[in-house]
């Protein structure tokens, strides 16, 4: 897969059939827009996707943005395992989102990757303030010489598939209809950092790191299984606590991931947490008595939760 990062570009393809979107969890919608892509493609063309960062919500709102569901790494994984050729992940700024629908088309579509076809969602819009809509799409489409296919929205128990609604499900612990969602299990990826080693202390060592996507989805303490993605390692269980820490003043947001029957060093790798059940939503303590009690009982709970998992 080829990928590319600067906004100014032009001649990226002798000709391709695109995609284009935020892509912000790779839930199952946005997988019939990059599938739909690739098989009209075939093999006489690119398969192409354009997608941006930062995400549009977190310039315009950077102190309230909506949590993330892959970080950027995870998409560019995603993308690449579902086969595409070209990605084209352009820098939200102030310029792009003061673009015209019309500039847009002209810079992006037609002169910088000069496709055939793009593929894209019933409700898509782009330009300025959204003012492209499909109907203007088509008629660009028209004038430059490229054909636009919209595909319907992807449906689940007679609710869109949206981002939107799985920041909710994942808000709710509901982890099972997450999946279903988004084709896969939902994770967090991230690198673990040196800490104060309070939790070995405690009895309870943890690997520690912060969330690659950011703003989490997540808060509070749950059954988990976690990887060293770094060494190709097994899935081992575990319980995690994400956020601040109030116990002991804590600050930064952090995943804390406590694998059971487990005492190798992982400082430095990139550890990959899957998700099973919520616990509990995290608790400020009285004292460290109190906290190591409670985290006996996490424990137990989790490895109960594990064990009726598959």
């Amino acid at each position: 897969m080829r990928l590319f990062r600067d906004n100014h570009r032009s001649d990226l393809s002798d000709g391709c059939i695109v995609t284009i979107g935020n892509f912000d969890s790779m839930h199952l919608g946005h997988q019939v827009l990059i599938d739909r892509c690739r098989e009209l493609a075939g093999t006489g063309l690119d398969s192409a996707v354009v997608t941006f960062e930062p995400l549009p919500a977190a310039l315009f709102a950077p102190n309230n943005a909506p949590p993330r569901v892959v970080s950027v790494r995870q998409k560019l994984e995603l993308l690449a395992k579902s086969g595409m050729d070209l990605v084209w992940m352009m820098r939200f700024n102030r310029a792009l989102a003061g673009m015209s629908a019309r500039s847009f088309v002209e810079r992006v579509i037609v002169t910088g990757l000069r496709a055939r076809q793009v593929v894209v969602g019933e409700d898509f819009q782009f330009g300025r303030s959204r003012s492209g809509n499909l109907e203007l799409l088509a008629d660009l489409g028209r004038e430059f010489g490229f054909e636009v296919q919209a595909i319907p929205a992807v449906m689940d128990a007679g609710e869109r598939v949206s981002s939107t609604r799985i920041r909710g499900l994942l808000a709710g612990g509901k982890f099972g209809e997450v999946e279903k969602l988004l084709g896969r299990p939902f994770t967090m990826q991230g690198r673990v950092l040196r800490g104060t080693q309070l939790g070995r202390k405690l009895g309870y060592p943890t690997a520690n790191m912060r969330p690659a996507a950011f703003p989490s989805p997540l808060a509070g303490v749950f059954a988990v299984r976690a990887r060293n993605l770094t060494g190709k390692g097994p899935w081992r269980d575990g319980v995690s606590s994400l956020g601040r820490r109030p116990v002991v003043g804590g600050k930064e947001f952090l995943v804390e991931v406590h694998l059971f029957d487990f005492d190798g060093d992982l400082y430095g790798r990139r550890l990959e947490v899957r998700f099973v059940k919520k616990l509990r939503n995290e608790q400020k303590f009285e004292n460290l008595d109190a906290l190591v009690a409670q985290m006996r009982r996490d424990e137990q709970e989790a490895r109960e939760a594990l064990r009726a998992s598959p």
